[in-house]
């Protein structure tokens, strides 16, 4: 009779903490997930250094690779992979000046270049072609020349998967 006792209280030992083994594993096991992908789309002009420095924190903050894309614009009488002298110039002026922030703030950079018939085509392609996990714009303002107007903003918002953050700067 003892050793029937001692068999059923070892089996019930047994099954509760194999139990709670087997929850705890299922519980406080995290989800394997890679490091974030912060997509930045951009074009020249101004507007964009406010959303480049949130654009940063977020990558930083994530452990991420910031993916700045510069979209370029290729007129209607030249092929999509016609090259374009003047506007790869100042590519690699924002490139650069992009990839020294990056440096100087620890986030490194992927960098791109999606070429369309206008920003939101060249954007487009961007989102169906690369991998990312947010995006970050930066609006336009008033009558200058960087950013995105609102047509683009709202279309963006009801395009694009993941997060999306717009940024417009002060007056």
């Amino acid at each position: 009779m003892v050793i029937v006792a001692v068999a059923i209280l070892a089996a019930a030992l047994l099954l509760t903490f194999g139990l709670r083994r087997a929850r705890g594993a299922k519980t406080t096991a995290p989800l394997a997930r890679g490091p974030e992908r912060v997509l930045f789309p951009y074009v020249a002009g101004p507007g964009a250094p406010a959303a480049l420095d949130v654009a940063l924190r977020l990558t930083r903050s994530e452990a991420g690779t910031l993916v700045p894309v510069y979209l370029a614009r290729v007129p209607l009488h030249l092929s999509l992979d016609a090259p374009l002298p003047r506007q790869s110039q100042t590519v690699l002026t924002l490139q650069e000046r992009i990839e020294a922030r990056a440096a100087s703030t620890g986030v490194p950079v992927d960098s791109r270049v999606h070429r369309g018939r206008s920003v939101r085509h060249a954007l487009r392609e961007t989102i169906a072609h690369e991998r990312f996990d947010r995006i970050v714009v930066a609006a336009a303002h008033r009558n200058e020349t960087g950013g995105f107007d609102a047509d683009d903003i709202a279309w963006l918002l009801r395009t694009a998967p993941g997060e999306i953050v717009v940024l417009r700067g002060a007056d």
